[in-house]
């Protein structure tokens, strides 16, 4: 995958603009794989390809973090096999399949 511009109609919150040479991580992002920088926060690289964190299981507001250091709890997000890990404070690995929404059974 390429570190340059997005495809067409690819909206991130975040674009790099520098440290484009650490070695890549390969991860799933709603089912499409995506690609970020080792080193990168979950949230880092969800928001480079996404607008949003999740969808609020509460509610239809959308989410994008907050205090972006652990403390507010609004950076929860799904990885595929249904457990929750805080985007702001978690290394983005090779082979995460990371959800923006909660999955069907989470409730």
């Amino acid at each position: 995958m390429s570190k340059g511009p997005r495809p067409t109609g690819e909206t991130g919150r975040i674009v790099r603009l520098a440290e484009q040479d650490r070695p890549s991580v390969r991860f799933l992002l709603d089912g499409i794989e995506r690609e970020a920088l080792a080193g990168d926060t979950v949230l880092t690289a969800m928001l480079t390809f996404s607008s949003v964190l999740r969808q609020s299981e509460f509610g239809p507001e959308a989410r994008a973090g907050f205090c972006l250091m652990g403390a507010c709890q609004d950076c929860w997000v799904w990885q595929q096999n249904g457990i929750r890990l805080r985007a702001c404070s978690t290394l983005v690995g090779n082979g995460m399949s990371l959800l923006t929404r909660a999955p069907g059974d989470w409730l």
